[in-house]
């Protein structure tokens, strides 16, 4: 007779597939992020953002569709949804403007001080309880990234500051994500994302359309698309399947893909004050994690 399963491993088993999701979803992210920046040598990012969002829009519509037909629009909140769109096509534009002018795997380094930033949003919006020590991981985070950014390093300092505003925004972003799983399915937030995304980037692509002149732009422009979707499914599932504490600490796995990916695209190594903002920016944010985790027992 099979004995039962003790309680930690049942937890175990519970939080497995989420962790494997986040990891999946950073894969896939830093792909989509470094063949922007390659694709980004040759097209604008107002373009770039229209394939994007034509990518998730059409490629989520045609996968629901035929299982769900009209069911797919049903949202608990067209509001938030709509809310959910706009923030995501803000920090998207603004990222490919930085991937326009900074190294892959320092934007990377420098947008993992989201959960860091989560915990100043959670203390002064949401008015939560935060702890000295959470408060000391989130200065040691900042200082992290100003040595990514800072002058006379590798990234220009305008840039940099450019990419902090992508961190503030997906801070946000990601709260209203986080919020919305307890109610929304995220098939459903994915398909609004993808449209409210694509009308926006339509009307702003209107005086900026430029044809691509090749199959192999058209197929990188494709693949920006198709793995930034994934991308976010992903994330969303994976925060779906485990709490944010367990799922944040993987979502650093970023930071090591986008490294290995500016490497074996653009021959990018970081110098050494970069490497080590990017592991402070790391370490901070995955003690961070695990404070909260530890005080959520």
């Amino acid at each position: 007779m099979p004995q039962p399963q003790p309680d930690s491993d049942l937890q175990k088993t519970w939080m497995g597939p989420g962790i494997i999701f986040a990891v999946l979803a950073m894969a896939s992210l830093s792909f989509s992020d470094a063949t922007s920046q390659w694709v980004l040598l040759s097209v604008s990012p107002v373009m770039l953002l229209w394939f994007r969002y034509a990518v998730q829009a059409l490629g989520t519509t045609l996968v629901l569709a035929p299982v769900r037909g009209r069911t797919m629009w049903r949202a608990h909140s067209l509001r938030w949804q709509l809310l959910r769109g706009l923030l995501m096509v803000a920090c998207s534009l603004l990222a490919f403007y930085c991937l326009q002018r900074m190294p892959v795997a320092e934007f990377t380094a420098t947008v993992m001080l989201t959960p860091l930033v989560l915990t100043a949003l959670a203390r002064f919006v949401m008015k939560e309880q935060v702890s000295p020590l959470r408060w000391l991981m989130v200065v040691g985070g900042l200082i992290g990234a100003l040595l990514v950014i800072r002058p006379g390093g590798q990234v220009d300092g305008s840039v940099g500051w450019l990419a902090l505003t992508v961190v503030l925004t997906y801070a946000v972003f990601q709260a209203v994500t986080s919020h919305m799983t307890r109610t929304e399915d995220p098939a459903v937030m994915q398909l609004y994302t993808g449209w409210v995304g694509w009308a926006v980037s339509t009307l702003l692509v209107l005086n900026a359309w430029v044809t691509p002149q090749s199959l192999h732009e058209w197929a990188l422009l494709f693949g920006v698309g198709l793995a930034a979707t994934l991308g976010q499914y992903l994330l969303i599932v994976a925060f779906s399947k485990a709490p944010a504490s367990v799922v944040s600490p993987f979502l650093y796995t970023g930071v090591g893909f986008s490294t290995l990916m500016g490497w074996w695209m653009f021959d990018h190594i970081p110098d050494k004050l970069a490497f080590t903002g990017m592991a402070l920016v790391v370490l901070c944010g995955i003690f961070s994690g695990r404070i909260q985790r530890e005080g959520q027992r």
